[in-house]
């Protein structure tokens, strides 16, 4: 129905940079939000970014990571600058999909993930 493929994974080292690309594709509505969460070993997946007319980021990424839109490619960027080791996880898109134009709900969809590694 949705797919969303995640793109720009890999390893850097501290103080690089890096930028995700997640493309939703399939048969739908419309995209209402779509962002990025993070799940590090051992830890609770966590809201790294969202936008969906607005942006909003957690404080731990706050003026190192930019998170934005496509809205004709239905494609969502997360630019990722001075990155720390502790930025290190499985990055995940997420995106909330209007299924139908007559039905104003919407479906969470994931991505399969991207390792992003930063070592010291």
């Amino acid at each position: 129905q949705v797919q969303l493929v995640e793109s720009g994974g890999g390893s850097v080292q501290a103080g690089g940079s890096l930028r995700l690309s997640c493309e939703a594709s399939g048969s739908f509505f419309r995209v209402n939000l779509m962002g990025w969460y993070r799940q590090a070993p051992g830890k609770q997946r966590e809201l790294v970014a969202a936008e969906g007319g607005s942006t909003d980021y957690a404080s731990s990424v706050k003026g190192r990571f930019t998170i934005s839109r496509d809205n004709a490619k239905n494609t969502v960027y997360l630019q990722m600058n001075s990155l720390k080791p502790e930025d290190t996880a499985v990055y995940y898109c997420n995106a909330q999909v209007r299924v139908r134009s007559w039905n104003t709900g919407t479906v969470t969809f994931w991505g399969q993930g991207t390792q992003v590694t930063v070592s010291s």
